[in-house]
């Protein structure tokens, strides 16, 4: 799982490792099924912090136009 601290780029990071390590067959069958589950867990929360960015992107962009 994430780490609480962890940025963006950090887990971005973390889940190019898994997922070039997976494309070089560097995994046992039971290590690979661990793996998939957390890039799927890395990738459930960069999709978070995305989706919250651009929330809060469209915010700062609608008070901009209403204060014009």
């Amino acid at each position: 799982m994430a780490a609480k601290k962890e940025t963006y780029s950090q887990a971005m990071k973390r889940l190019e490792t898994i997922v070039r390590q997976i494309d070089n067959n560097e995994f046992e069958i039971d290590e690979l099924a661990g793996k998939l589950k957390e890039a799927n867990e890395i990738i459930a929360f960069c999709s978070e912090k995305l989706t919250k960015v651009d929330t809060e992107v469209e915010k700062l962009l609608h008070e901009k136009r209403v204060s014009e």
